[in-house]
């Protein structure tokens, strides 16, 4: 018997939530920290004309005080008439390129579509008069590069520089080489046809690990702190610490220094030379150098700015850093409002020239935009603000003492309880964002922590209970440290009844090894 197949059209409502374009700004705007803020707003103002900055007297003062921002301090009465002036000049100044800027785009559009002029042979940027101007705030210069300029300075035949260019791509971000040279020499053979052998790699190796910073192209961490030392200049305790690291590596490792002590019958104080001498060593040469140099010097620049007087009070604000006021340029409003009086006068809209059309469209849309945009940037700060003091509310007690013990136990759903903001909002205003306290900058997530419950049924902060492990430990004898029962029976006597397998994790997320690692 054939079956027959029957196609049928079913009707089905599905609700859905779609975000618009204007929800979807201001999330990106929330999760930006200031410094990324301050080149979005930048980057806005000059892709959009009708998006131009406020005059630096010109901020609302409902602004100033209902969002508690940071403002720069005001003149001193000492300012002249002359210095009004030339604010009123830098304004015309300003309100001319605006001007400018919207009749060039009037005049380009329909346009777009035009091949450009093509530029005379023989001329450049430089000689063309053009609106360019080279960044001169130097070539930042590779980690690569700085072991290729290095390498210039050598006296090397063809196929070394072959080989040691190839060295220096094969280093980890550490600046270890961990490849043997054996696949070295393989791969320089299958990829760039060099018949190397390894003991010609090793000499031109030998080579590399004479380079600035000392450690360079060490093929394990001993070597690497082993060549460090050699360049240092010779003393009884850099000797010392030379032997550590050579005939008792594996106790080094471990921090096994008692033994080592013992072994190398070393006195309290030659040991804390050699542990000084040690520590002075970096286990992270390639680190040192970047991707780019000066990389890895990072400045923070706080969101919020906490501030505890002496009486205990506490009071802060949302920075603002360079992100100036918003307005939607004049001459664009100006543009829409004389279309409308047109309009109001009975001149339709089909009256109007397609280029008259075009440039009412182009009005509109890059007002819009520009509304938009200074919209989503208050909403931003506006819940900031309320995010913040819903923390401080909370965590009422630390911003006056900074005594972590005194963070309560707090997670995401508290502040967005507090706030009625929805918690995945909550948790994009405190990604990336650092709030500068009295007694420290901080990430915001610092002061959330959860919260543990003991058998009576207490709830405590997880970060309370760390602090007090953290400080035991500091306190104990290292010659007979305390395992995790001992920690146990030390941090019930102090109130916080804990099981031993909590304690192990806690003892694990603060990085303290077990008792017989840190034995001394």
């Amino acid at each position: 018997m054939a079956q027959k197949l029957v196609q049928t059209q079913t009707q089905k409502m599905v609700q859905q939530q779609k975000l618009t374009q204007q929800q979807v700004l201001l999330i990106r705007l929330l999760e930006m920290p200031l410094t990324e803020l301050e080149q979005s707003v930048q980057t806005e103002i000059d892709d959009n004309p009708a998006l131009e900055p406020a005059p630096a007297d010109g901020m609302d003062a409902a602004d100033r005080v209902g969002e508690n921002a940071l403002e720069p301090a005001e003149g001193s009465a000492s300012t002249t008439d002359n210095a009004s002036e030339d604010d009123s000049f830098e304004e015309r100044s300003e309100r001319e390129e605006r001007e400018s800027a919207l009749d060039d785009a009037l005049q380009r559009i329909g346009s777009d579509d035009q091949m450009p002029e093509t530029m005379p042979a023989g001329m450049d940027y430089v000689n063309s008069g053009a609106d360019y101007e080279e960044m001169a705030w130097g070539d930042p210069v590779s980690f690569y590069d700085r072991l290729k300029e290095q390498m210039g300075e050598q006296e090397l035949t063809p196929k070394q520089e072959d080989i040691m260019e190839y060295l220096i791509g094969s280093l980890d971000s550490d600046g270890l080489l961990r490849k043997d040279l054996e696949t070295i020499a393989d791969e320089l053979a299958i990829y760039h046809n060099i018949d190397a052998e390894p003991q010609e790699i090793d000499d031109v190796l030998a080579m590399l690990q004479e380079f600035d910073p000392a450690g360079i192209g060490a093929r394990s961490l001993q070597e690497c702190l082993l060549l460090q030392i050699d360049r240092k200049r010779w003393t009884e305790a850099r000797s010392k610490a030379r032997d550590v690291l050579t005939d008792h590596y594996d106790d080094f490792i471990n921090k096994r220094w008692g033994r080592i002590a013992q072994q190398m019958e070393l006195s309290d104080s030659t040991l804390h030379e050699v542990k000084a001498e040690l520590l002075k060593l970096n286990p992270k040469p390639g680190a040192s150098l970047g991707e780019t140099e000066g990389r890895n010097v990072q400045q923070i620049t706080p969101d919020f700015i906490v501030d505890t007087a002496d009486d205990g009070t506490v009071t802060f604000s949302v920075s603002r850093g360079r992100v100036p006021e918003l307005l939607v340029s004049e001459s664009f409003v100006d543009l829409i409002t004389q279309f409308k009086k047109r309009e109001e006068k009975g001149e339709k809209c089909e009256k109007l020239s397609r280029s008259e059309k075009e440039a009412l469209v182009y009005a509109k849309e890059k007002v819009d935009r520009a509304q938009g945009f200074i919209e989503a940037v208050k909403q931003r700060r506006h819940t900031l603000y309320i995010t913040m003091k819903a923390i401080i509310d909370i965590q009422h007690k630390y911003f006056q003492d900074g005594d972590e013990s005194d963070l309560k136990p707090m997670i995401l759903k508290d502040v967005a309880d507090r706030t009625g903001l929805d918690i995945s909002t909550i948790s994009r205003v405190s990604n990336m964002k650092y709030a500068q306290t009295r007694w420290g900058t901080f990430k915001l997530r610092h002061f959330f922590s959860d919260s543990y419950r003991t058998e009576s049924g207490e709830e405590m902060s997880t970060r309370r209970i760390k602090a007090a492990l953290q400080e035991i430990v500091d306190g104990e004898d290292k010659k007979h440290p305390l395992n995790d029962d001992a920690l146990k029976e030390a941090l019930t006597k102090r109130g916080f009844p804990i099981a031993r397998r909590t304690i192990s994790k806690y003892r694990e997320q603060l990085g303290i090894p077990v008792a017989r690692l840190r034995k001394n």
